[in-house]
C-alpha cells in the first residue's frame, strides 16, 4: 500500500501544499494559484482540495500531514525577544501577543479541523529544516553542503547542514539566529527603496545593475563579516526585534539619506528632468550597494560552509537563495562545483520540504535524487478550455500540433503572444508553462511589455528562455550554474559577440536571467525555440510571467483569458488553441 504524505507551509506568507507518494512528489501549488490573492498566506485549503481530488483520495487516505516550522518554537523567539528588549518592546508586545495567541499559536488544531485530520497524524519539521530538506532531497547530488537562508524561521534566519545519501540524510552543522538576518537585511534596504517587503526585493536586484556600490562603506558599518565565517548586524541600524512593523533606526537613515516614497517615479532616460534622475541614480546607488553587500557575505558564507563542510555540491534554499544575481557571484567563485537551488526557495518550497523530511528522517526512506520537474501544477482539458473559450465568445482557432510552428511564426512577425502549457510551473517563476514571450531581437518589446501588457516599472529586465542545446553558444556560463539553469535562479553573462542579437534580454549589466530547456523535460517549449531558430537563426525568446502587475501567475483557462483581455497581447496559445484578441480599439 502506498504511503501519502501532504506537505503544507502557511500563515505567513506564500502558503503552499504538496503531495508525495512514497517519496515521489505527484503534485505542488501555492495557494494563490487558486485565490488569486497574490503571496496568499491562508491555510492552502484549496491547494489540499485539488491535490486529493486529483489522485482521488480522500483526507482519510493521508498517512501524514506535516507543518514546513513549529509554531511552538517560534513563538518562544517572539516572547523571549519581547522581553529581552523590554521597554523599547512595550508597544509591539501587546500585537504579536494578539496575533500568536490565535490561530499561529493553535495550528495542530487548526490542522485538524480545517482539514479533518487526526491530530496523531500531523506532523512538524522546523522551518530551516524544510528548507534544506527542499533542497538537499530534490537534487541532483548524494552528498552536499546545505545552505538555508532567510529572514528568519524560529530562531535560524541563516543555517548550514551537511546532506548524505546515509542515515540521518540531513544534520545540522551550525546557525545563526536572529535577530542578526541577510534576509531581513536586504528587506531593510527593499522598504527604505519604497518596494514592498516579500514581495520588492527582486525589484532591489534589477534596480542594482543601473547603480554603483557608493554606499557599500556605510553597508559595511551594519553587516558584519566574522574570521569563523558568519556574519552579525549591528543592531543599532535595525529594530525588527523590537518593533512589530518597523525595521530600522535613525542611524540608518543618516548612513543612506531619507527613504523614497513608493510614489516618487525612478526614470535615468535623457528625457527624464534632471532632478528625477539625479534622485533615481541615487537609489540605484544604495541598491547596487545592497546588492554588494549581500554577495560578499555569501561568498563568506560559501568559505565557511567550504571549510566546514568539504563538498565538491552546494544546496540551497531559503528566500534570499531567490537573488539570481548573487548567485551567478557564487558560481563564478568555483568555491563549489555545482550548486543546486529550489526553483521555490522560499517558504512555498518549505510544503515540499516538510514532507520529504517525514518520508526520508522519520520514515527512514533512502533518497532517489530524481530529476526535478516543476510542473507540478494543475491542467485542465482540452475540453474544458474548448466549453471556456466557446462562453467567453473568444475568436480562436484550433491548431493542434502545430502551435510551436505558427506560435514561432508570430513571435518572428513581431508579435507578443501569452503561452499556456499544461501544469503550471512550481515557484514564482514563469518557466514556459504561463509565458508572455516576445522576439528578443527587438529592444522595444522590453518596453513594449512592461508599459502595455505587465503594466509595471520600465527598469524592470526580462529573462531569455533558450535551448540548452545552445546556452553555451550564447552566454557565459560557470561550470557550477549548470544545475541551476533549468529553474531560472541565476543570472550569467551574454556574450560580448551576442548581446547586440538580443537586446530585449541583455539587462543593463550585460547578464541575463536564462532559462535552459530541453526536449525530453520541456517539449512544446523546446520545439517553439526549434521552429524560432529556423525563421531567424536565434534560439531565444523573452520570457515572463503571464500576468499582470500586482497578479500572481494565471493558472486556469479562465485567468489566462482575463489576463488577455486586460493586457495588449496579440495572441494567446491554450494547448492547441490559438485565440486573437476581440476586434475593438484599444483606449490610449
Amino acid at each position: 500500500m502506498s504511503t501519502w504524505i501532504l506537505g503544507v507551509s502557511a500563515l505567513y506568507h506564500d502558503a503552499a501544499a504538496a503531495l508525495i507518494r512514497d517519496g515521489v512528489i505527484v503534485g505542488a501549488a501555492q495557494e494563490e494559484r487558486f485565490t488569486r490573492i497574490k503571496h496568499d498566506p491562508s491555510l492552502p485549503l484549496r491547494s489540499v482540495q485539488w491535490l486529493l481530488e486529483k489522485e482521488n483520495l480522500t483526507i482519510d487516505d493521508i498517512d501524514y500531514l506535516v507543518f514546513y516550522e513549529k509554531p511552538l518554537k517560534k513563538f518562544e523567539r517572539v516572547l523571549a525577544m519581547s522581553v529581552a528588549n523590554f521597554p523599547f518592546s512595550w508597544k509591539s508586545f501587546p500585537i504579536q501577543m494578539h496575533a500568536w495567541l490565535g490561530d499561529k499559536l493553535w495550528i495542530r488544531n487548526k490542522l485538524s479541523n480545517e482539514f479533518d485530520i487526526p491530530v496523531e497524524r500531523i506532523l512538524f519539521s522546523e522551518h530551516h529544516m524544510s528548507h534544506a530538506a527542499s533542497a538537499f532531497f530534490c537534487s541532483p547530488y548524494k552528498e552536499a553542503a546545505i545552505l538555508t537562508i532567510d529572514g528568519v524561521g524560529e530562531w535560524a534566519t541563516t543555517a548550514l547542514w551537511r546532506g548524505t545519501d546515509e542515515p540521518p540524510y540531513i544534520e545540522s552543522v551550525s546557525e545563526i539566529r536572529y535577530p542578526h538576518s541577510l534576509g531581513l537585511f536586504y528587506s531593510a534596504v527593499t522598504a527604505h527603496l519604497g518596494f514592498v517587503v516579500n514581495n520588492g526585493e527582486y525589484k532591489v536586484m534589477g534596480m542594482a545593475a543601473y547603480g554603483k556600490p557608493t554606499f557599500k562603506e556605510n553597508m559595511q558599518k551594519m553587516v558584519k563579516l566574522h574570521e569563523d565565517g558568519s556574519f552579525s548586524l549591528d543592531l543599532k541600524y535595525f529594530c525588527h526585534h523590537r518593533h512589530h512593523r518597523k525595521a530600522t533606526t535613525p542611524a540608518f537613515d543618516k548612513e543612506l539619506g531619507p527613504p523614497r516614497s513608493p510614489r516618487e517615479p525612478f526614470d535615468l532616460s535623457e528625457s527624464a528632468p534632471e532632478a528625477v534622475r539625479k534622485a533615481s541614480q541615487h537609489w540605484a546607488n544604495i541598491a547596487a550597494s545592497a546588492q554588494s553587500i549581500l554577495e560578499d557575505a555569501l561568498l563568506h558564507l560559501l568559505k565557511g560552509a567550504k571549510a566546514k563542510v568539504p563538498s565538491r555540491n552546494l544546496c540551497m534554499a531559503g528566500g534570499v537563495a531567490l537573488n539570481a544575481a548573487a548567485n551567478k557571484i557564487l558560481a563564478q567563485s568555483n568555491i563549489f562545483e555545482r550548486i543546486w537551488v529550489q526553483p521555490a526557495a522560499g517558504d512555498a518550497g518549505g510544503s515540499i520540504g516538510a514532507a520529504l523530511w517525514a518520508w526520508h528522517t522519520i520514515l527512514k526512506n533512502a533518497p532517489s535524487h530524481p530529476y526535478f520537474s516543476i510542473d507540478l501544477g494543475r491542467s485542465w482539458s482540452r475540453e474544458e478550455i474548448k466549453e471556456y473559450l466557446d462562453d467567453f465568445g473568444m475568436d480562436y482557432e484550433e491548431v493542434g500540433e502545430e502551435s510551436p510552428q505558427r506560435a514561432a511564426q508570430d513571435l518572428a512577425d513581431g508579435k507578443l503572444i501569452a503561452w499556456y502549457d499544461g501544469r503550471f510551473e512550481w515557484g514564482p517563476r514563469s518557466l514556459g508553462h504561463r509565458s508572455i514571450l516576445a522576439d528578443p531581437r527587438d529592444a522595444n518589446n522590453r518596453d513594449k511589455i512592461n508599459q502595455s501588457v505587465k503594466f509595471r516599472e520600465q527598469f524592470r529586465p526580462f529573462a531569455p528562455i533558450t535551448l540548452a542545446s545552445e546556452v553555451q553558444e550564447w552566454f557565459e556560463v560557470p561550470p557550477s550554474a549548470i544545475d541551476m539553469l533549468p529553474y531560472m535562479v541565476c543570472t550569467v553573462d551574454v556574450k560580448s559577440n551576442k548581446a547586440h542579437l538580443i537586446p530585449a534580454v541583455t539587462h543593463q549589466d550585460g547578464s541575463a536571467r536564462v532559462q535552459a530547456v530541453d526536449e525530453h523535460h520541456n517539449g512544446n517549449i523546446s520545439n517553439l525555440l526549434q521552429e524560432f531558430k529556423k525563421l531567424t537563426n536565434v534560439p531565444i525568446l523573452i520570457n515572463t510571467s503571464f500576468n499582470i502587475k500586482g497578479d500572481p501567475i494565471v493558472s486556469s483557462p479562465v485567468d489566462a483569458i482575463a489576463t488577455f483581455l486586460k493586457s495588449k497581447l496579440d495572441l494567446l496559445y491554450i494547448d492547441g488553441f490559438q485565440i486573437r484578441q476581440p476586434k475593438r480599439r484599444w483606449l490610449e
